[in-house]
């Protein structure tokens, strides 16, 4: 029982990392740099998980890794740098949150693997919670930053769908950190086109690129990989539910930013609508052993089988998500690829 509770303070640490990110990002980051900023969240991040797990893709892996990382590092850090930066943290936070429902419905829509009741209703009362949220504000919100959002749930759901349709047992810690550094290299000669050379930050910028880069990516993604070897994919799916919950936090008390009753209620409806969706997790551990590929899901027509049935595991990732985490993403979380 103690070395779950270990694991699970450990597992903490990556929801609330990627929870974290959306105020760093919006109050600390250049707002004008969106390339610059992806690029300088994945390379550093990308480098120190290569440094934990050095070793090489192998076979297909090669090319697999580079479509990964264009979408689940290039295209979802971008886009999540916008939203962070275009919403109030609280609201892109609740928004992002409904990243696993976003999964579960691409997956389905791509597999016709059919999902579980339960997740159908998560799903639904989780978009029921973002539009309460979104139509009772006071203040516009950004229609850009909502379109990144939803651009971002995109890219990274289609991400997860090919690592889970790839999935082959090897190294997933290994594999994201080449995700990452794919991704990060191809934002390098984008960035310097269309948004000139890079400022060199200093002070408070410096220590909000640190944060996103060996916090908020790095360590995040170590724990969240040794929570779903060691915990079942149920805890892990409640302990997603800390991402939102600390954007919401910051963006209320340190930010200043204002819900009203509506906004809390929408709120509790997204936490309760990822709730439902979450896996049933056993009462054993490994929940990352228990992912099933697309293909079998497929095969077997049954609901919930195949990743939507731990798709609200893997993707609080996303931002991360996974995300790459920050709700949203996979990065291969659940669905571990080809290293050697």
């Amino acid at each position: 029982m103690e070395a779950n509770f270990r694991w699970v303070l450990l597992t903490a640490v990556a929801p609330v990392a990627w929870g974290a990110n959306y105020y760093v990002t919006r109050e600390f980051l250049p707002a004008d740099r969106p390339l610059w900023g992806a690029a300088l969240r994945a390379l550093p991040a990308g480098l120190l998980l290569l440094a934990l797990r050095p070793r090489l893709p192998r076979g297909a892996w090669w090319w697999r890794t580079a479509v990964l990382g264009l979408l689940n590092t290039a295209g979802f850090f971008v886009l999540l740098y916008i939203a962070s930066q275009s919403l109030a943290t609280s609201v892109a936070s609740t928004v992002m949150a409904t990243s696993p429902l976003a999964m579960l419905l691409l997956a389905w829509a791509l597999t016709a693997a059919r999902p579980a009741r339960a997740h159908l209703l998560g799903a639904l009362v989780g978009l029921a919670g973002v539009g309460l949220m979104l139509l009772t504000r006071s203040e516009p919100v950004s229609l850009p930053g909502l379109a990144a959002s939803a651009a971002a749930m995109l890219v990274s759901s289609f991400g997860y769908v090919l690592a889970a349709r790839w999935r082959e047992g090897a190294d997933v810690l290994a594999t994201t950190a080449w995700q990452l550094l794919a991704g990060g290299l191809v934002l390098l000669p984008l960035a310097a086109v269309f948004e000139g050379p890079p400022v060199v930050p200093a002070g408070r910028e410096l220590a909000a690129f640190g944060y996103v880069a060996v916090v908020a990516t790095a360590l995040a993604f170590a724990a969240w990989f040794a929570g779903l070897r060691r915990l079942p994919a149920g805890t892990v799916g409640l302990l997603g539910l800390l991402n939102p919950l600390t954007g919401v936090l910051l963006g209320t008390v340190v930010a200043g930013e204002r819900l009203g009753p509506p906004q809390f209620a929408g709120l509790v409806l997204v936490l309760a609508g990822v709730a439902l969706g979450r896996p049933r997790g056993g009462s054993g551990g490994g929940s990352e052993d228990a992912a099933e590929g697309v293909s079998e899901g497929r095969q077997a027509g049954r609901p919930g089988s195949g990743p939507l049935g731990r798709v609200a595991a893997a993707g609080v990732a996303g931002g991360g998500g996974s995300g790459a985490g920050d709700g949203g993403g996979g990065s291969g979380r659940s669905a571990p690829s080809g290293s050697e």
